[in-house]
């Protein structure tokens, strides 16, 4: 058999890649401070550092994960338990957040999806990323069962839920953002404005996020001494919110200005929100001259819905950041159970009220 040598194979030789030898050379130290640089050793002075980081640039060094994780006996790795991420805005993004925190700090990210809340799919998908020896798992499961069912799981590694109840039945650690402060905010925002018929477009009720911000629009009007609706409950889908605005507008069809018996519609997320709008319009109301509209979320898309919508913003970079260092922290305390452990953060991650043109004054 004829061997057909690429064009130029022999004037293009194959060049090996820097080693940290070649890193140690340039720079002039010891391929040991090199390794203690990677390492992220405290010895190494800012000088020494500066030096090895640059010339690992000029030579373009890229570490061997492999031989790091030889170097320390550890994976430098944790697991992420992704369940219902899909399209849901919260979710999702709060999986990247927390990539992008790991990264950040030296670590990489590995994720299980969970097909299903089902026990044997969770024991499953924790069992796939303890094959992988991760040092820690971050749970991004809003569903309420799922916490429970992982504490009545063995677990060998630490784990940090992110979002949920903070103070967890369950007893696991939980970062999140607080929902509560952001319907807070949502409720005062439109008492301020005069509106004292308020309705509240919920999320399923076994979600974590959709009970706590249904607690606080109850609270909230308790407090003021305004009636509370029974709740509406929507698939967090824009095509819920639209039902939902169909449903309430049915009895005025033929009348665009007929008056609603509430003035202002507290939606548990921006899709829904978008339906509502829709919804309203086609009924022939306007937002917000005849009932005002506020979303939570404040997704990419929300301020240039029409009118731009009054919404919650969670700040998912911030929760990534804690869900890592509450997790790092876990996985160090665990390494040295003697040490003291570190005085933590709060657990909870700020929520804004960012306010556009959806909601009137009464």
């Amino acid at each position: 058999m004829t061997v057909i040598e690429p064009p130029g194979s022999q004037a293009w030789p194959r060049r090996r890649p820097p080693s940290i030898r070649d890193v140690a050379r340039l720079a002039g130290v010891s391929h040991q401070t090199v390794s203690r640089v990677l390492n992220g050793h405290p010895s190494i002075r800012d000088a020494t550092k500066t030096r090895v980081l640059a010339a690992m640039d000029e030579l373009q060094f890229r570490p061997s994960r492999a031989a790091r994780i030889l170097s320390r006996q550890r994976s430098q790795t944790i697991g992420i338990l992704a369940a219902a991420v899909g399209g849901y805005y919260g979710p999702a993004s709060s999986v990247s957040a927390i990539e992008d925190a790991a990264r950040e700090r030296g670590y990489y990210a590995t994720i299980a999806h969970l097909p299903s809340v089902a026990p044997n799919a969770i024991s499953a998908a924790i069992a796939d990323l303890l094959s992988q020896d991760v040092e820690g798992i971050a749970i991004v499961a809003p569903r309420t069962t799922v916490l429970s069912l992982l504490a009545e799981l063995p677990m060998s590694v630490p784990i940090v839920a992110a979002q949920g109840e903070p103070r967890s039945a369950s007893g696991i650690p939980v970062a999140s953002v607080n929902q509560e402060a952001g319907a807070k905010m949502v409720l005062e925002h439109l008492i301020k404005r005069g509106h004292t018929r308020i309705l509240h477009v919920a999320g399923p009720p076994d979600w974590n996020d959709a009970q706590l911000r249904l607690r606080a629009y109850k609270a909230e009007l308790e407090a003021a001494g305004l009636p509370s609706s029974p709740p509406l409950f929507g698939d967090w889908t824009a095509d819920s919110g639209y039902e939902i605005g169909r449903a309430l507008t049915g009895d005025t069809a033929g009348s665009p200005r007929a008056e609603l018996p509430f003035t202002a519609v507290f939606s548990s997320n921006d899709q829904m929100a978008l339906g509502l709008i829709h919804a309203f319009r086609a009924a022939g109301f306007d937002v917000p001259r005849d009932v005002s509209i506020v979303g939570f979320d404040d997704i990419p898309e929300s301020a240039h819905f029409w009118p731009p919508l009054t919404t919650v913003r969670q700040d998912f970079g911030s929760l990534g950041v804690l869900c890592v260092t509450m997790l790092l922290d876990a996985i160090h305390q665990a390494e040295n159970p003697s040490a003291a452990p570190e005085a933590s953060a709060s657990p909870m991650v700020k929520p804004r009220l960012i306010i556009r043109d959806s909601v009137a004054s009464v």
